[in-house]
């Protein structure tokens, strides 16, 4: 009884360390709002450049000819918005990053906190911070004629979607932070995640691409997740893209998250 008794209070202490930790991240979003800006800033830019710059050329394609710059614009969305997640997460790479190397972790390491909660903190700041990003960058995308046939069911799997993949990517981040040795070096760690999404059915269809990048597209695991997201928002079959977007989540999420956590203790006794 005692056994459990323990366990249940050390879940409610890491709970709560964790929330504590989430209002710290909460504060540094207030405080520096010039990151949010970028954050959200560069999603919308890629949006408008290829809706209005290619969109026209590229949704004949796609519409067998047929298309136009609406066409392409139900077609990005999706894309855009998991770059804006990838966009989110190197941001917290830098933020984990001045923690590691600013001695605020040992200082952390003196009090009596959950040695999970620090990088937990992360990982809700960034997942609220993905959250409001998302909503502008859909906001923009509506104001310029995005529009679903779906409902409400598939605009919540989308969002959970969305969430899961922002943990996963998001623990992936933290991990790749804690590996590197400085900050200058964090800053550049998340950036193959934002180009993953051009290399995959974020701005044209794989079948547009030549042999060995369509094969790399294919199988990479953005593109059953844009796959996913495109048919929950605009009304499209999910098929085995539903399934093999949450598999690829998980299986991110949670080497990543052994992976941060077995750092952060080699950190902690150093």
């Amino acid at each position: 009884m005692n056994t459990i008794a323990d366990r249940a209070g050390s879940w409610a202490s890491a709970w709560a360390d964790s929330a504590t930790m989430f209002r710290r991240q909460l504060r540094h979003m207030a405080r520096y709002p010039s990151l949010t800006f970028f954050v959200v800033g560069t999603p919308v830019i890629f949006l408008l450049l290829f809706v209005y710059v290619l969109g026209g050329a590229i949704g004949a394609g796609l519409g067998a000819g047929s298309g136009d710059r609406g066409t392409y614009l139900q077609y990005i969305v999706p894309g855009i918005l998991v770059t804006t997640i990838a966009g989110v997460v190197q941001g917290t790479a830098i933020s984990v990053a001045m923690d590691m190397t600013g001695g605020i972790v040992a200082r952390f390491r003196t009090m009596s906190i959950s040695r999970s909660a620090v990088l937990a903190g992360h990982v809700l700041g960034s997942m609220a911070q993905a959250l409001l990003a998302l909503a502008i960058v859909l906001a923009v995308a509506v104001a310029i004629g995005f529009r679903t046939a779906t409902g409400p069911p598939e605009w919540l799997a989308a969002l959970g979607l969305l969430m899961l993949t922002t943990l996963a990517l998001t623990w992936l981040a933290v991990a790749l932070a804690m590996a590197v040795d400085n900050v200058e070096t964090a800053s550049n760690v998340g950036m193959p995640l934002v180009l993953l999404p051009f290399l995959g059915s974020g701005v044209v269809p794989t079948s547009s691409m030549p042999g060995p990048l369509r094969l790399f597209a294919d199988y990479q695991p953005f593109t059953p997740i844009m796959e996913t997201l495109r048919a929950q928002l605009t009304g499209g079959s999910v098929g085995d893209n539903g399934p093999l977007a949450i598999a690829w989540c998980l299986v991110i999420a949670g080497l990543s998250y052994l992976w941060a956590m077995r750092l952060y203790e080699g950190h902690s006794v150093q």
